[in-house]
């Protein structure tokens, strides 16, 4: 159903009173700071883990596994839950919670009890309220602007996220190299803190869907959202890519943490500069994203820069030498993917929300990412006995290949035949039309 919202950022046809409205900005800046929080933090504990407490290939993998584990059983009783509930509320809890788990970290570092047992139950505590704020505020948007705003907004709120993925393991190997890791989760806290603020401060009621006098259980809910998401082709292929694309990144990312610190030996800073390298380029990408799917067909553009995105990894297990080499050609790799990334990235979620009625979006996202991150644990043990067992430039190159699945995936699906316009949800009379012109 279409956004309630009165302010001028609901008004269709005027798309240019977005950033004027106090509320969106309020919402971009919390979600902001707090995925930034995140992957901060999401680096600060496995950097921590390497470089102060020895640990091995294996201990990391499951370091990063215990990260990423929440989202298998959580993620679809959270889609569920937003889509009955406020988003905003959940977004607000999930921040105060997070703020308070680094907080005992630190306190914990600095009176010299910070070891890897806490590291693990920390890691599972913060996974488990990160489903739950990234579910939400994928859903909250929707209910804050009209549907024309959605692209724009969306765009907006992915571009930050997406430069914080890769500008949070920056800022986080900076802090543990710098100063300490109490220390870099005292930052992680403060990020939190700071979302909790500005998104407390939203001013506008969200939207919530009508409840019916009886509501169907939440497993009912759930099986909803994925017979939706498995009966619908458009999104069954984003589905899968995005299954093949984190299962895989989450092992080339343990890898390459193992590569970049023991086989090129590079520090800490250095490290956490090199993956920064992406940052610059998702800004490129988000604004290639805004351009390039309408004018050369978004199935081409998925292709391409899926492509050239993933596949610039197989070139990191060919690098050798001095670190005036390969710190150049680290930059460059990250600097593509971050580009191809980006803009696979927001047009993939444009396509989703495009084809999805808004009652059905926390349930969809929920089962996309349940899918896909849920994945994630499995990829990061993966990374983790690759390295152990073949070493871990080889590792590294058989995980890097693998990333190239997600693109073949969207090749074989309906992805790669979209055209210029985006789909239409499926229960609206232009749904077919808007297919057939994609085709």
């Amino acid at each position: 159903m279409p956004s309630t919202s009165s302010s001028p950022a609901a008004v269709p046809g005027a798309p240019s009173t977005l950033w004027r409205d106090r509320d969106f900005r309020r919402l971009w800046v919390g979600q902001t700071v707090s995925q930034l929080g995140e992957h901060t933090s999401l680096v600060v504990l496995p950097l921590f883990a390497v470089l102060t407490l020895h640990t091995g290939a294996g201990q990391l993998g499951a370091l990063r596994a215990v990260e990423q584990a929440p989202i298998l059983p959580l993620s679809l009783f959270v889609g569920a839950w937003v889509d009955r509930w406020r988003p905003r509320a959940l977004m607000v809890a999930a921040d105060a919670g997070r703020a308070l788990a680094l907080a005992a970290v630190a306190v914990a570092g600095l009176l010299g009890g910070l070891g890897l047992p806490a590291l693990f139950v920390v890691a599972f505590a913060v996974g488990a309220l990160s489903v739950l704020f990234d579910v939400a505020y994928q859903a909250s948007l929707v209910r804050l602007v009209a549907r024309d705003q959605l692209v724009r907004g969306n765009s907006a709120l992915e571009g930050s996220r997406s430069a914080a993925q890769i500008g949070g393991p920056a800022l986080g190997g900076a802090l543990v190299t710098a100063l300490s890791a109490p220390i870099a989760a005292a930052a992680g806290a403060s990020f939190f803190t700071l979302s909790f603020l500005s998104i407390r401060r939203i001013g506008r009621r969200e939207s919530v869907p009508e409840r019916p006098a009886h509501p169907p259980r939440i497993g009912r809910h759930i099986h909803e959202g994925l017979r939706f998401v498995a009966g619908d082709p458009t999104l069954r292929a984003v589905c899968l890519a995005s299954a093949a694309f984190q299962f895989f990144l989450s092992a080339v990312t343990t890898c390459c943490l193992l590569f970049l610190s023991r086989e090129l030996r590079l520090p800490g800073t250095v490290v956490g500069s090199v993956l920064a390298a992406a940052g610059p380029g998702a800004l490129l990408g988000s604004l290639l994203a805004a351009r390039l799917p309408g004018r050369f067909g978004r199935g081409a553009v998925l292709l391409s820069a899926a492509v050239l995105g993933d596949g610039a990894f197989l070139l990191l297990p060919a690098l050798h030498g001095s670190p005036a080499v390969t710190v150049p050609a680290l930059l460059a790799v990250n600097v593509v993917f971050g580009t191809c990334g980006q803009l696979v990235n927001v047009t993939l979620m444009a396509v989703r929300q495009a084809v999805t009625p808004d009652g059905m979006q926390g349930r969809t996202a929920a089962t996309i990412n349940f899918a896909g991150m849920g994945l994630t644990p499995l990829g990061s043990l993966l990374g983790g006995f690759l390295a152990d067992a073949l070493g871990t430039r080889t590792g590294l190159l058989v995980t890097a290949a693998g990333m190239l699945l997600s693109p073949a995936v969207m090749a074989l699906s309906p992805l790669g035949r979209l055209g210029r316009t985006l789909p239409a949800p499926p229960d609206t009379p232009a749904a077919t039309g808007a297919h057939d012109r994609d085709r």
